[in-house]
C-alpha cells in the first residue's frame, strides 16, 4: 500500500493532508515493522512533524531563552544570518496536572497554525482535466528571527505545492508566509513571515521556542503534544515516551522516531512534543491510524535535525518563479525509492536516465546513471521534490546539486556540482 502524509482538510469527514504551497492525499501508514536480517532500513515518506518549543522569551527583539540561543540574535544585531540552533539539558521529574497547565500556557505563544491553499488537477465527469483548489491544515513552531523575518519550522508535506500559505498566531491574527527552505528526506521545512506584517500587539504575545535534548529521553518519561489538531486550533494532549529509535515503512523518509501514546492527530503535523520542562524534544508526525492500533503517535527527535533546521533558516528567502521564467537542469529522471535502492544497489533519489544536450547538467559533467540526492544542501528523494525546489530559481541562476556518480561494481562517489539553469529543453 502506498503510504503518504496525513493532514487535515476542513469540511471533510475523513482525515487528509495539511504556504505559498500544498500536500498529497493521505493513505494510512502501517504500524512499525521489525527489521529482519537483510531487510532494508524502513523509511518514513511523509511525516507531518509538529515542532513546538516552550519557555521562550517574549518575541519582541529576543531570540534566546535562559541563555540558549535558538535561532538568531535579537533584531538590534542587524544580521540576517541565523546562528546554529542550540539545545538544553532535559530534566527528570514527574508532571502533575498543574505542571501541564503551566507548560501549555507557556507553549501556546510559540506554536502556530498553518493553512495551505493549493491547486490540484482532477478529472471531471467527461474525462477532461481541470484544476481544483483545496486547503489543508497543519502546525508549526516559532524558532527564530533575523532583522527582517520571523521563522517557523514545520513539515515539508504541510507546505508543499501550496499557492498561498497562511500562518495564524496564538492571538488568532493571521499573516501570509513564504517558504524559506525544505528538506524532503527529513520532511522538514522552514517558512518565513516578514516582521513588518506582524503587529506590535502580536509581537508582544508570541515567543520563540527553546529546544531540549531528545538523545537523553527515557522510555516512560512524560511528554506533551501541542498543535492544530483537525484544523480546529491549538490543543494539548499528554502521555509518555513509549519507545525510541522507531523505524516505520513510509517511502522517502529518512529518520528514526520517538513513539508516544500522546494523541497526535491530523493537523498536528509540524507541532511540538515537549518534555517536563516545556522544551521541544520532538516534531510531531501524523498518528498511525489503523483499526487495530491505538495510542501510537510519532515525533522526529529534535536533536537529530537541529543542524538541518539551522541550514534551512539561513537559506535565502525566495518566491516561486513563473513557469515561463523557471530554470531547468536539463535531465530526464526516474525516482529511486527504497525498494529500487535495495534491489539495484543504488542511492535513493533521482536517477538520471537522460542528459539533454546544451543543458546545465551536461555542461556540469553530470552523466546518465548518476543519482541526484540533494539541492542547495537539502535532501531530495524523488523527481517531484527536486522540481518543487527548482521552481524557485530562474533561467541563468546557478544551483549546487549533490550527485552520486557511479564508480562501478555498485559503488558511488558523492560530489557537489554547480549547475547553471537553462530554459526547458526537449
Amino acid at each position: 500500500m502506498n503510504q503518504e502524509y496525513e493532514y487535515y482538510r476542513p469540511g471533510e469527514e475523513q482525515t487528509g493532508n495539511g504556504s505559498e504551497y500544498g500536500s498529497p492525499e493521505y493513505e494510512h501508514p502501517k504500524p512499525p515493522k521489525k527489521r529482519g536480517k537483510g531487510s532494508m532500513a524502513a523509511k518514513v515518506a511523509g511525516l507531518a512533524v509538529l515542532f513546538g518549543v516552550v519557555g521562550g522569551l517574549s518575541f519582541q527583539g529576543v531570540n534566546y531563552i535562559s541563555g540558549k540561543v535558538l535561532g538568531t540574535g535579537n533584531s538590534s544585531q542587524n544580521s540576517s544570518q541565523v546562528q546554529p540552533v542550540q539545545t538544553t539539558d532535559s530534566a527528570d521529574g514527574e508532571m502533575k496536572g498543574s505542571d501541564i497547565t503551566q507548560i501549555a500556557a507557556n507553549s501556546m505563544p510559540f506554536v502556530v497554525s498553518i493553512q495551505n491553499m493549493s491547486v490540484k488537477q482532477v478529472q471531471d465527469f467527461f474525462g477532461g482535466i481541470r484544476e481544483q483548489e483545496q486547503t489543508s491544515a497543519g502546525s508549526g513552531i516559532i524558532v527564530g528571527q533575523n532583522d527582517s523575518e520571523l521563522m517557523i519550522v514545520t513539515n515539508n508535506h504541510v507546505i508543499e505545492k501550496s499557492q498561498t500559505l497562511t500562518v495564524t498566531f496564538h492571538d488568532e491574527t493571521s499573516v501570509e508566509a513564504v517558504v524559506k527552505g525544505t528538506d524532503a528526506t527529513k520532511d522538514l521545512a522552514v517558512v518565513a513571515v516578514p516582521l513588518k506584517q506582524i503587529s506590535s500587539d502580536t509581537k508582544d504575545s508570541i515567543k520563540v521556542a527553546v529546544l531540549g535534548d531528545s538523545e537523553n529521553l527515557l522510555v516512560g518519561e512524560e511528554v506533551i503534544a501541542i498543535g492544530n489538531a483537525l484544523g480546529y486550533g491549538q490543543s494539548v494532549t499528554n502521555g509518555i515516551v513509549s519507545a525510541k529509535d522507531r523505524e516505520i515503512e513510509m517511502e522517502g523518509f529518512d529518520s528514526k522516531l520517538i513513539q508516544t501514546n500522546a494523541a497526535i492527530n491530523p493537523g498536528n503535523s509540524g507541532g511540538a512534543l515537549l518534555n517536563s520542562r516545556g522544551e521541544v524534544i520532538g516534531i510531531n508526525t501524523v498518528k498511525v491510524n489503523d483499526s487495530a492500533v491505538e495510542g501510537m503517535g510519532y515525533a522526529i527527535p529534535i536533536s537529530d535535525v537541529t543542524d538541518i533546521i539551522t541550514n534551512l533558516m539561513n537559506k535565502e528567502t525566495r518566491t516561486q518563479v513563473p513557469e515561463t521564467r523557471r530554470g531547468y537542469i536539463g535531465i530526464e529522471g526516474t525516482n529511486v525509492d527504497s525498494q529500487s535502492s535495495e534491489q539495484f544497489g543504488m542511492p535513493e533519489g533521482v536517477y538520471v536516465s537522460r542528459v539533454m544536450k546544451g543543458g546545465g547538467a551536461a555542461e556540469a559533467g553530470i552523466t546518465k546513471g548518476c543519482v541526484i540526492t540533494g539541492i542547495e544542501g537539502s535532501g531530495v528523494n524523488n523527481m517531484e521534490s527536486l522540481q518543487e525546489q527548482l521552481s524557485y530559481y530562474r533561467i541563468g541562476e546557478k544551483v549546487t546539486l549533490t550527485v552520486q556518480f557511479p564508480q562501478g561494481q555498485g559503488e558511488y562517489k558523492e560530489k557537489d556540482v554547480e549547475v547553471t539553469l537553462t530554459k526547458q529543453l526537449s
